[in-house]
């Protein structure tokens, strides 16, 4: 009665990649931080290990988030950041009569500023040129001189310091200077 019948259409299957193998792009610097880890490992250097590995924790937790690190500069303000939050530990430990964690904090503050010394950036005396070149700009535009005109001056895209090694906080700390001046 019922008869089945295969249907044998042969359809060319292309090879399609969906996705992609090529990664965010790591900071230079993460790639020294990994190796120095391996190193530590092998060298039971208990400090430098807990300081490489939330360095590195913190850098893949970022990846997940909508503003991952990837440039040494980021990197380097988390490096910044762990390292003054280690200062008021340390500075809290010698309060309360503590040497031996306080050690421990100026341990990892030294690892810290070491690998902050890996990131090359612009001086002072660099940023300070440029950001009284821009203001001198602004004030020949006969614009208003407010210091959030002159950041998004400074690192919009053609910017005098777009893509330059510049820790924006520090910048922002040296234009609030300018300005009040």
């Amino acid at each position: 009665m019922f008869q089945s019948m295969r249907l044998s259409v042969r359809v060319p299957l292309r090879s399609v990649r969906w996705n992609s193998t090529a990664g965010p792009t790591l900071p230079p610097l993460m790639a020294t931080l990994r190796n120095d880890l391996k190193t530590a490992m092998r060298a039971k250097d208990t400090s430098r290990l807990n300081v490489l590995r939330a360095l590195i924790s913190e850098t893949n937790n970022a990846a997940k988030t909508a503003s991952p690190i990837q440039t040494d500069i980021q990197l380097l303000s988390l490096i910044r950041k762990r390292a003054s939050a280690a200062k008021e530990s340390a500075q809290q430990f010698a309060e309360a009569d503590r040497p031996d964690l306080k050690e421990k904090e100026d341990a990892q503050i030294a690892i810290l500023e070491e690998y902050a010394g890996h990131v090359k950036t612009l001086t002072v005396e660099e940023v300070e040129a440029v950001i009284s070149k821009e203001i001198a700009a602004i004030k020949e535009a006969g614009k208003k001189l407010e210091v959030g005109q002159v950041l998004k001056a400074l690192f919009a895209p053609g910017g005098a310091l777009d893509g330059k090694p510049a820790d924006r906080k520090e910048v922002a700390g040296l234009v609030k200077k300018a300005v009040s001046a």
